[in-house]
């Protein structure tokens, strides 16, 4: 008796046999998009694994956080590969959850009924940004420190609740030891808890509604035509884990030769060092605020923009129940031009961000 065998009997596998055997993924031109996905769950399976390795090592205090880093990267063995993998990994899982965003909007992936596929899916791109906000203060290195000075000050620009969030995000007035460990908390506990929790209903769903297919290709299969499919396991799988080890091929590369800096312990009391800005991935945000005039009419300008900034995110998260064309199964070229302004929006303010002084 093998062991699958043994697990059979006692839990009766033979619905999720079924449901692997019977399971297929469509076939067309953009199927290459469907590969986002799983890459971007692998990197958050890396990022699980190298981040439970650091908190054996890591000390979340003012006085001991930079010196548990450098003692990581300098005496554990591996250390410094574990921690340049964790960073680069964040990094690259936030861009490909961006390029995994931009396909599904493309191609219309949020039409019915995938509604709720989408808005789990929004959500977890917001808990990743989250996570890329909450650890960037963890090494309380000198970077890290203002960044998250002047990332916080923006959260307690919101309207109404911009004071009650500042004090939360930085546990007082102040970015201290008190902001580390908040930071720390939100970092490996709360922000997990829930991302574990919409990661499997983010599955679920897809499993639930199968994967979507571009409209044309929709309306051919209504019209009397076929969607030609490939079996779930094990072709769709084989293929799906050789982008995984594209992504591990990327991720070497990087750690090896463009090791992650620790660069100078935070200080308090120092100046702001010159060109003190964001992760690439909040820059289009930071420069545009920057941009926007000390005062606006009657509003102060700086508060305007976050405001604005709220309502895209929830404009973002609504998008399957107002894109009313796409939920008929029509083309919705108002949606794909706004898609392509955001994209063009995001890439153009990131690079002029990171290249403003």
């Amino acid at each position: 008796m093998t062991v699958i065998d043994w697990i059979d009997q006692r839990l009766d596998l033979s619905e999720v046999r079924h449901f692997v055997a019977e399971k297929g993924v469509p076939v067309h031109t953009q199927k290459v998009w469907y590969y986002l996905g799983g890459m971007t769950l692998f990197l958050f399976g890396v990022q699980v694994c190298t981040g439970i390795l650091l908190l054996l090592y890591y000390r979340p205090s003012s006085g001991e956080a930079y010196e548990s880093v450098q003692f990581i990267v300098t005496q554990i063995p591996f250390g410094w590969l574990i921690r340049n993998v964790h960073s680069w990994s964040a990094n690259l899982l936030i861009g490909l959850a961006f390029a995994h965003f931009f396909s599904v909007f493309f191609l219309k992936s949020y039409r019915k009924p995938r509604e709720l596929t989408w808005v789990s899916g929004m959500l977890l791109l917001f808990l990743m940004l989250g996570f890329g906000f909450s650890g960037y203060l963890l090494p309380w290195n000198e970077l890290a420190f203002f960044a998250t000075k002047v990332g916080t000050g923006i959260a307690g620009v919101v309207p109404v609740i911009g004071h009650f969030m500042l004090r939360l995000l930085r546990g007082g007035d102040d970015v201290t030891g008190a902001t580390l460990s908040r930071f720390y908390g939100i970092h490996v506990a709360i922000l997990p808890a829930i991302a574990t929790a919409l990661v499997a209903l983010h599955l679920l769903l897809v499993q639930r509604q199968g994967m979507s297919v571009p409209i044309a290709v929709e309306k051919k299969a209504a019209n009397g035509g076929t969607v030609p499919q490939m079996p779930f396991f094990p072709n769709y799988i084989l293929r799906d884990v050789l982008a995984w080890y594209i992504v591990i091929a990327v991720l070497a590369a990087l750690a090896a030769f463009y090791p992650w800096e620790l660069g100078k312990k935070a200080d308090p009391f120092a100046v702001v060092p010159p060109g003190i800005r964001p992760e690439w991935y909040f820059l289009a945000t930071f420069h545009t605020l920057k941009l926007i005039p000390s005062h606006v009419l009657m509003f102060e300008g700086e508060r305007l923009g976050v405001l604005a900034f709220g309502v895209a995110a929830v404009f973002l998260v609504l998008v399957p129940f107002l894109d009313r064309r796409a939920s008929r199964g029509e083309p919705s070229r108002a949606f794909t031009v706004i898609a392509t302004l955001a994209l063009v929006y995001l890439v153009t303010f990131t690079i002029i961000g990171h290249y403003a002084k």
